[in-house]
Protein backbone atom coordinates (compact mmCIF):
# COMPACT_ATOMS: atom_id res chain seq x y z
CA UNK A 1 0.00 0.00 0.00
CA UNK A 2 1.35 3.43 -1.13
CA UNK A 3 0.67 6.23 0.95
CA UNK A 4 0.13 10.13 0.00
CA UNK A 5 2.49 12.19 1.23
CA UNK A 6 1.41 15.44 2.98
CA UNK A 7 3.25 18.77 2.14
CA UNK A 8 3.97 19.56 5.43
CA UNK A 9 5.12 17.18 8.11
CA UNK A 10 2.75 19.22 10.45
CA UNK A 11 -0.37 18.44 8.16
CA UNK A 12 -0.39 14.58 7.99
CA UNK A 13 -2.34 12.95 4.97
CA UNK A 14 -5.17 11.25 5.71
CA UNK A 15 -4.01 8.44 5.01
CA UNK A 16 -1.44 8.73 7.98
CA UNK A 17 -3.80 9.95 10.51
CA UNK A 18 -5.08 7.63 13.25
CA UNK A 19 -8.54 8.13 14.68
CA UNK A 20 -9.41 9.39 18.17
CA UNK A 21 -10.73 5.90 19.02
CA UNK A 22 -7.31 4.18 18.36
CA UNK A 23 -5.14 6.76 20.71
CA UNK A 24 -3.96 4.96 24.24
CA UNK A 25 -3.82 6.90 27.02
CA UNK A 26 0.07 8.47 27.32
CA UNK A 27 0.68 7.46 23.62
CA UNK A 28 1.37 10.43 21.70
CA UNK A 29 -1.65 11.23 18.89
CA UNK A 30 0.59 12.28 16.13
CA UNK A 31 4.68 11.82 15.76
CA UNK A 32 7.01 13.14 13.30
CA UNK A 33 10.70 12.31 12.72
CA UNK A 34 12.54 14.92 10.11
CA UNK A 35 15.80 14.15 8.45
CA UNK A 36 17.80 17.25 7.10
CA UNK A 37 21.75 17.90 5.83
CA UNK A 38 23.78 20.32 8.17
CA UNK A 39 26.87 21.93 8.59
CA UNK A 40 29.10 22.21 11.89
CA UNK A 41 30.79 25.02 12.65
CA UNK A 42 33.85 22.93 12.44
CA UNK A 43 33.11 21.20 8.95
CA UNK A 44 33.24 24.29 7.75
CA UNK A 45 36.22 25.48 9.31
CA UNK A 46 38.02 22.26 8.22
CA UNK A 47 36.53 22.42 4.52
CA UNK A 48 38.19 26.42 4.01
CA UNK A 49 41.46 25.00 5.36
CA UNK A 50 41.79 22.40 3.19
CA UNK A 51 40.13 24.18 -0.26
CA UNK A 52 37.12 21.60 -0.66
CA UNK A 53 33.18 21.55 -0.23
CA UNK A 54 32.59 20.73 3.03
CA UNK A 55 30.70 17.68 3.57
CA UNK A 56 27.02 17.84 5.87
CA UNK A 57 26.26 15.57 8.80
CA UNK A 58 22.79 13.99 8.56
CA UNK A 59 20.53 15.45 11.67
CA UNK A 60 17.37 13.52 12.71
CA UNK A 61 14.80 15.64 14.40
CA UNK A 62 11.51 13.86 16.52
CA UNK A 63 8.65 15.45 17.62
CA UNK A 64 5.86 13.67 19.61
CA UNK A 65 2.51 15.86 19.76
CA UNK A 66 0.89 14.20 23.08
CA UNK A 67 -2.18 17.42 23.12
CA UNK A 68 -3.57 19.98 21.06
CA UNK A 69 -3.24 23.62 21.81
CA UNK A 70 -7.40 23.91 22.51
CA UNK A 71 -8.31 20.57 22.54
CA UNK A 72 -11.45 21.16 24.89
CA UNK A 73 -12.55 24.31 24.24
CA UNK A 74 -9.36 25.33 26.68
CA UNK A 75 -9.59 29.34 27.41
CA UNK A 76 -5.64 28.68 28.19
CA UNK A 77 -4.65 30.60 25.23
CA UNK A 78 -7.57 33.39 25.83
CA UNK A 79 -6.26 33.90 29.16
CA UNK A 80 -2.14 34.68 27.67
CA UNK A 81 -3.85 36.47 25.18
CA UNK A 82 -5.78 38.93 27.64
CA UNK A 83 -2.61 39.02 30.00
CA UNK A 84 -0.29 40.29 27.04
CA UNK A 85 -2.81 42.80 25.91
CA UNK A 86 -3.00 44.02 29.42
CA UNK A 87 0.86 44.61 30.31
CA UNK A 88 0.92 46.08 26.18
CA UNK A 89 -1.96 48.57 27.31
CA UNK A 90 0.22 49.22 31.20
CA UNK A 91 3.25 50.24 29.08
CA UNK A 92 1.95 52.27 26.65
CA UNK A 93 0.49 53.97 29.12
CA UNK A 94 3.28 54.79 30.94
CA UNK A 95 5.53 55.20 27.85
CA UNK A 96 3.16 58.09 26.88
CA UNK A 97 3.32 59.75 30.07
CA UNK A 98 6.66 59.73 30.14
CA UNK A 99 6.53 61.54 26.17
CA UNK A 100 3.53 63.65 27.28
CA UNK A 101 5.68 65.06 30.81
CA UNK A 102 9.50 65.67 28.39
CA UNK A 103 6.94 67.63 25.77
CA UNK A 104 4.25 70.14 27.81
CA UNK A 105 7.10 72.08 29.31
CA UNK A 106 5.91 74.26 32.56
CA UNK A 107 6.65 77.19 30.59
CA UNK A 108 4.12 75.46 27.82
CA UNK A 109 6.84 75.54 25.09
CA UNK A 110 6.51 72.25 22.99
CA UNK A 111 10.06 70.01 23.40
CA UNK A 112 9.82 68.04 20.66
CA UNK A 113 13.73 66.95 20.63
CA UNK A 114 12.97 64.75 23.78
CA UNK A 115 9.88 62.68 22.35
CA UNK A 116 12.31 61.05 20.38
CA UNK A 117 14.10 59.80 23.61
CA UNK A 118 11.36 57.90 24.69
CA UNK A 119 10.82 54.32 22.66
CA UNK A 120 6.56 53.72 22.40
CA UNK A 121 6.17 50.16 21.17
CA UNK A 122 3.71 49.94 18.27
CA UNK A 123 0.23 48.75 19.11
CA UNK A 124 -0.63 44.89 18.65
CA UNK A 125 -3.28 42.90 17.51
CA UNK A 126 -4.89 40.49 19.94
CA UNK A 127 -3.77 37.93 17.30
CA UNK A 128 -0.12 38.53 18.57
CA UNK A 129 -0.92 37.28 21.59
CA UNK A 130 -2.63 33.91 20.05
CA UNK A 131 0.23 32.92 17.89
CA UNK A 132 2.61 34.13 20.79
CA UNK A 133 1.14 32.16 23.89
Amino acid sequence: MEFAVARTAHHPSLARRRSPADWLPGDPHHAVVLYDLRYDAGDLAEAAREARRPRPRPVRRAVAVHSLPRHRWDKTVAHRAAEQERRARQLLRKRVGTVLGLVNTPDGVLDLAAAESVDVPPARHRHSGVWMA
